[in-house]
């Protein structure tokens, strides 16, 4: 094994954190800003990249890179015991949602997510970059072209929205998907982009132009709740310019606080 072999438990309902025991000198990588509270004897520690081995300085500039392709920092952080007994770290989702754990082991050393879906995994899983070969995955792939690739044979954590279920696909068996709900999917599932047939069904049925197809064999995760759909309705609901001395506004107090009244 090259990873670092960790226990793991995940605890709440719709907002869950998940929290990794680790024995001394294990690590686990995170996200920055992922953290949610830690045991003494836990060092922490920025790094370049993902925690993986890389050559030399141009090796984890590479690495850190190709994270920002994904909108993710150029830092990690990283977690290890250096106390003498087993010690905890606890990190949580940044929206309500679903915590999946993935021991990459079992579906043959890779899954492939979309951006913004890690949280957290053993030290020695790479996250890099997966490009779609197909143009028009990339133009038109709703949250684009540009996903991640975790790899490894240790343990990941990635967070979506809402509920989520796994399909497994038998060969030639096709799934089509609202773009903004595909998560994640093994190395052998074929994706790719459709448009939504019939014009009056794409400017009036409340949906996308253009929808995932995920043929088998393979697995994939979906996922009810994407954040984009989530922060639209909250964006759609928030009061309109102009709005805030209105009765009942929410920022009336702010407004008043401010502007003297």
């Amino acid at each position: 094994m090259n990873n670092h072999e960790i226990d793991y438990k995940i605890y709440g309902d719709d907002m869950q954190f998940v929290e990794v025991e680790l024995d001394p000198k294990e690590t686990v990588v995170a996200e920055a800003g992922s953290l949610m509270m830690m045991d003494d004897h836990i060092h922490m520690e920025t790094i370049f990249g993902d925690g993986t081995e890389s050559s030399g300085f141009m090796g984890k500039l590479f690495s850190a890179g190709k994270r920002v392709l994904t909108g993710e920092s150029l830092f990690m952080t990283t977690f290890t015991n250096q106390g003498i007994d087993k010690k905890r770290v606890s990190f949580a989702s940044p929206y309500p949602g679903k915590i999946i754990p993935m021991d990459l082991s079992e579906y043959g050393g890779k899954i492939i997510c979309q951006k913004d879906a890690f949280l957290a995994a053993a030290k020695g899983v790479a996250v890099g970059v997966e490009f779609q070969r197909k143009i028009g995955v990339g133009f038109f792939g709703g949250e684009g072209f540009i996903m991640q690739k975790l790899e490894g044979d240790g343990m990941a954590f990635v967070h979506a929205g809402g509920t989520i279920i796994k399909k497994d696909l038998v060969p030639g068996e096709v799934l089509r998907v609202d773009t903004g709900c595909l998560v994640a999917m093994t190395r052998d599932v074929n994706y790719n982009i459709e448009m939504v047939k019939g014009v009056k069904t794409a400017l009036f049925g409340g949906e996308g132009l253009f929808f995932a197809t995920l043929s088998g064999p393979g697995s994939v995760w979906i996922q009810s709740l994407p954040f984009s759909r989530l922060a639209s309705r909250v964006f759609a609901a928030m009061p309109q310019t102009g709005g805030a001395k209105d009765e009942g506004s929410i920022a009336k107090g702010i407004f008043n606080l401010f502007d003297g009244d």
